[in-house]
């Protein structure tokens, strides 16, 4: 019943509500008579007084409508609802004694209309139009209405954002609050809103007796440490957690539904964050006109977001893929009307091309993330993935040599350091590559060293999402595989402040913290996501963790160093590593090795090389 007139058109709910009015104002009539009477059926007063059976429900229901009393929205109904009624009744009220002045009908009647019926009238039908409308929305959007098919909810934090919310949520169709969370002792076991205030470690109680499925976390005065100390312990249990944004972003203090997200993972592996030092952010860049190679990956386009606002003259945007290009290039074009953007259609291999951007645009500063990056897919494509990395890289450092562009830095990996796979092995090439280049240039070339950024195309990440959308299975290569992981936004900046440091041929190694086991990290996002994984322990989880063995090329865990020597930087979580090099004849030497041996298409010679001038490669001859 409570669906069917939910389903109603807006027309059939005023309908309802006008023949509700006209239901209680005849109540009201026929209950003020016996009041004054104290008759229960005065039969000759309502022969005599018909009209005003007829006359009261005509002028109210007209005024009702007149007043817009229809048109409130029977969900969102408040104190207005209360003023327009009174309005409505004393308006109609004062026009009927008017009426019966004008005519003197209470003269002319033998049983005349007894006139303290109308103030008795006035109060009933106040108190009938007002409870019938918060009767009928109680019955229909009630708080407890439709909690099975609302997402049962905890909410985490008793203070005044999380009561804020909790008014919210009254009016959600969506969530539907069933307890509190609170770490505070003094607010444990008290009742907010007619919540009970419960203690963290009743949290598993709640999922499991109260089918609890989302836990909003309402703390926007915690610190960033804390939020992830108590995300991090969210995870542990299977209940989609979702966050209001920090203080600093709530505008007012209003807290609403608007202002809730999901927690994404960069919330539970985030690091405190290190506040950018700008002088070395805008060194390279502001004045300057910038080449940003593979602007429409990852690392490109968030390069690209934020070099345009350090006040850059021009940005060149290369890229060979054209929706990427097209697509981080009108991103860009909204930004800043004021700052120079130009797409490239370029791939970094053509030599020829990209010496005529460069001097065409006269570049300062080239950021070069164009790479190949997906180990499988290289190690599958391996002339194309070596050639690409490798000579496109050269081409780059090449050109900016001989156009004496000031600085160049290349986006590397942690995979380079000895690498097992193609990938690691071609992006430590193509460190040594300007390392050779930087022994004689009056260019200034470094490289920027780090791990697996957050979401970025082809990481794990977004992998997982994607597979527990679908209900799994959930695909983990190895039990005990690990990874360090980084946030893009967080790497972007140091890459930023790195190459602004560099003195030339340096090796910047990024502080990735702690690696995660990616095990844990499919744990953590199924959690999150409400659901629960299958093992041992929960033979009957939502989620199954396949695993499918190591890739070709991929190993149990990755490092950022070669060797030991490495110092610390001006920036606390930047260092610099000295490591080995080769000379520039060889450099030279090994790319048309790589260029005969893609006309012969001849994998053998490539791996060859690689096994000779990256230390620490290991592979098996083809």
């Amino acid at each position: 019943m409570k669906l069917r007139l939910q389903k109603l058109t807006r027309i059939y709910k005023q309908l309802v509500m006008l023949l509700v009015d006209v239901s209680a104002l005849l109540f009201g009539l026929w209950l003020s008579f016996v009041l004054r009477l104290g008759e229960p059926w005065p039969v000759d007063y309502f022969y005599e007084s018909w009209w005003i059976f007829i006359l009261i429900p005509l002028i109210m229901t007209s005024l009702f409508i007149k007043l817009g009393l229809y048109r409130s929205v029977l969900q969102y109904i408040g104190i207005k609802v209360i003023t327009t009624t009174f309005q409505a009744t004393t308006i109609a009220l004062l026009i009927v004694v008017f009426f019966i002045w004008f005519f003197r009908l209470s003269e002319k009647a033998e049983f005349s209309l007894p006139m303290s019926v109308l103030p008795i009238f006035w109060f009933i039908v106040n108190i009938c139009v007002i409870s019938t409308r918060f009767l009928l929305k109680g019955y229909l959007y009630s708080w407890d209405s439709f909690v099975n098919a609302r997402k049962q909810t905890i909410i985490y934090g008793a203070g005044n954002a999380g009561i804020q919310i909790v008014e919210n949520l009254k009016k959600s169709t969506i969530y539907a609050p069933i307890a509190f969370i609170d770490d505070d002792k003094s607010r444990q076991g008290t009742i907010l809103n007619s919540l009970e205030v419960f203690a963290f470690d009743k949290i598993e109680k709640l999922i499991k007796i109260k089918k609890a499925k989302v836990l909003l976390f309402a703390m926007p005065s915690a610190t960033h440490k804390q939020r992830i100390q108590i995300l991090k312990k969210l995870t542990k249990f299977p209940i989609e957690v979702r966050v209001l944004p920090s203080i600093d972003n709530i505008v007012n203090g209003v807290v609403s539904i608007d202002s809730i997200k999901h927690v994404e993972v960069s919330d539970i592996l985030g690091r405190s964050p290190v506040a950018p030092k700008k002088k070395l952010l805008e060194r390279n860049i502001t004045g300057k006109n910038l080449l940003i190679t593979g602007a429409g990956g990852s690392i490109g386009s968030e390069l690209s977001r934020q070099i345009i606002n350090l006040s850059p003259d021009k940005i060149i945007l290369l890229d060979n893929s054209e929706f990427n290009l097209y697509r981080i290039h009108q991103e860009l074009s909204l930004m800043l009307k004021s700052v120079k953007i130009k797409p490239s259609l370029c791939t970094v291999t053509n030599y020829h091309q990209l010496k005529k951007i460069i001097k065409e645009h006269n570049i300062n500063t080239i950021f070069h993330a164009a790479a190949y990056k997906h180990v499988p897919m290289v190690e599958m494509n391996i002339i194309s993935g070596v050639y690409n990395n490798i000579i496109g890289t050269y081409n780059v450092a090449r050109v900016a040599d001989e156009l004496k562009v000031d600085n160049m830095v290349l986006v590397s990996t942690d995979k380079a350091v000895r690498p097992t796979n193609v990938m690691g092995a071609s992006k430590r090439f193509s460190e040594l590559i300007l390392q050779a280049f930087s022994v004689k240039s009056s260019t200034c070339f470094s490289m920027v060293r780090f791990g697996n950024v957050l979401d970025s195309a082809g990481s794990v990440v977004p992998l997982f999402r994607e597979q527990i959308k679908r209900g799994g299975p959930v695909t983990v290569t190895h039990r005990n595989i690990s990874r360090y992981f980084m946030t893009i936004t967080e790497a972007v900046q140091l890459v930023l402040q790195a190459g602004a440091m560099a003195k030339g041929g340096d090796v910047f190694v990024l502080d990735m913290g702690e690696p995660i086991k990616i095990i844990d990290l499919a744990y953590k996002m199924i959690h999150l996501s409400g659901l629960t994984p299958v093992d041992n322990e929960n033979p009957d989880g939502d989620i199954n963790i396949d695993f499918t063995g190591l890739r070709p090329g991929e190993k149990l865990f990755e490092e950022l160093l070669i060797g030991n020597d490495v110092s610390q930087s001006e920036h606390p979580r930047i260092m610099q590593a000295k490591e080995s090099k080769l000379r520039l004849e060889e450099v030279i030497s090994c790319v048309e090795t790589i260029k005969l041996a893609r006309e012969n298409q001849d994998e053998i010679i490539v791996k060859e090389l690689l096994l000779k001038y990256v230390d620490g490669y290991i592979s098996e001859l083809l």
